[in-house]
């Protein structure tokens, strides 16, 4: 069960690589409708280890993505689907393996009819859209988006793990919130790595990030690390908006949501320090 976890949270990002490095918009959808289910299942299997109090952990193997075709990412998609379907034999929920078998069936069957087109998600061009972007503004939009979408991707598995762990009802609705606007903002940002050439999947998180001995002190960090996002957004607004308004109101419009994830924060934190905690 361990390994099915570590090999799903795998087909997961890779999924979720493949529709952002895709530009064609019905491959696009359906491609990022698949990974979200694949993740589901990954927090299903996740669930299933801690009811039966089996230790594990997110570590992972890296995931090689680079390819001049979809085709290629299309058809690992489709063998690492084979290998999960052999690993589905140690799932010991009859229901949970019937539809996790199902869905995966049907997500090989239409990946397999995806057609194949030309990558530019990995030509480090550095270019978005038709935007004229000055070297400053097009240096501080790149090291953003590399630092933003693993810190999004962290946040959606610190979150998930915390939630898993939680029969807190009030703390899980808090959870599944930040979890469900991280994946809004790596979605986000994927796709703008990958329209800039320089797609990427993030780096294997360090377990100690996630398994919080210490939640007060964590979601105090947590606070303090959102505003400094803020900050980032702010100063990204101002480099990129004389070249472009669309992007400074893009990162206006991120700065604006990081508000309510701290208002989220300080909550959680009243409560969990009101519990005892």
């Amino acid at each position: 069960m361990r390994e099915l976890s570590i090999k799903t949270h795998e087909l997961w990002l890779v999924t979720l690589m493949a529709a952002f490095m895709s530009k064609d918009a019905e491959a696009k959808r359906v491609l990022t409708d698949f990974s979200d289910i694949i993740f589901r299942h990954f927090t299903w299997i996740e669930r299933a280890l801690v009811d039966e109090n089996i230790e594990y952990d997110y570590n992972r193997d890296e995931i090689p993505i680079k390819v001049d075709n979809t085709k290629v990412i299309y058809n690992n998609i489709i063998e690492r689907i084979n290998t999960l379907e052999l690993m589905l034999v140690h799932a010991n929920n009859e229901d949970l393996k019937f539809r996790i078998e199902k869905d995966l069936e049907y997500i090989k069957f239409v990946v397999s009819s995806l057609e194949g087109e030309e990558v530019s998600a990995f030509n480090a061009k550095r270019e978005y859209k038709n935007y004229n972007l000055s070297k400053e503004a097009t240096d501080a939009f790149t090291l953003f988006l590399f630092e933003e979408s693993y810190k999004e991707y962290e946040l959606i598995m610190i979150y998930n793990y915390l939630k898993a762990h939680s029969n807190d009802d009030y703390l899980n609705k808090i959870f599944q919130i930040l979890v469900d606007e991280s994946f809004f903002h790596l979605k986000s940002f994927g796709q703008m790595m990958a329209v800039m050439g320089i797609l990427g999947v993030p780096r294997v998180i360090h377990k100690s990030l996630y398994q919080v001995e210490d939640v007060v002190t964590f979601l105090k960090d947590g606070i303090d690390e959102e505003l400094a996002a803020k900050e980032q957004c702010l100063e990204l607004s101002e480099a990129v908006g004389k070249d472009s308004e669309e992007l400074s109101k893009f990162f206006d419009f991120i700065n604006y949501q990081e508000n309510y994830h701290i208002a989220l924060m300080k909550d959680a934190l009243k409560y969990y320090e009101s519990k005892g905690n």
